[in-house]
């Protein structure tokens, strides 16, 4: 059993999905995506507003430590990622959920927190939702400021689980040693 989790979180459009499944490729070790969840979640339900958007991310949470709690029953490693939120934010500790989780079944956490001036993700943020991979499921609805963009991302600097954490900051894709990374996370499995 390799009782291993690795969860990459941070700011939106800071690259977390994409290191996410080319971790995956790389380790063999299944992923899950809270983007990807929830559209296949709602992949025959219409989300008329922002409010109905909100309830099927709350779902698409539960569903995740769901399947999370299944292969930690079992130990087996497991990746994943999205934009939990700590303790205050919502009415969810999402941190604190996946905390418990890790606390019952003897799990080791190792964090890739992304991150970068919002300034920059804010401008992929806007031309990530014109694209269709977002998904009727995780398209904005309204129009979202850089103030409010700005907002969320720090909203979840205070996210922390035990464990090591390797911040990345993704503001030029270039400069990120992403070979490092897997090799880092390569090295936490094979611990």
């Amino acid at each position: 059993m390799n009782r291993k989790i690795i969860v990459i979180e941070g700011y939106l459009a800071s690259g977390n999905s994409s290191f996410a499944l080319r971790l995956s490729k790389e380790t063999g070790v299944p992923y899950l995506i809270k983007d990807t969840f929830k559209i296949a979640l709602c992949e025959h339900i219409a989300i008329e507003n922002e409010k109905e958007s909100s309830r099927f991310s709350a779902a698409a949470f539960d569903g995740i430590m769901y399947v999370v709690e299944r292969m930690f029953e079992a130990g087996y490693p497991i990746i994943v990622e999205g934009n939990f939120v700590p303790a205050g934010v919502k009415s969810v500790n999402e941190e604190g959920v996946l905390r418990q989780l890790i606390d019952k079944y003897g799990y080791t956490a190792l964090t890739y927190q992304f991150m970068g001036d919002t300034q920059v993700l804010y401008q992929r943020f806007v031309e990530r939702e014109k694209t269709p991979e977002r998904g009727e499921a995780n398209i904005r609805r309204d129009t979202v400021t850089h103030e409010k963009f700005e907002q969320w991302c720090h909203n979840l600097d205070a996210f922390h689980l035990e464990g090591d954490t390797i911040k990345v900051d993704t503001t030029s894709f270039v400069a990120v040693d992403f070979e490092g990374l897997l090799e880092s996370a390569k090295r936490f499995l094979a611990d």
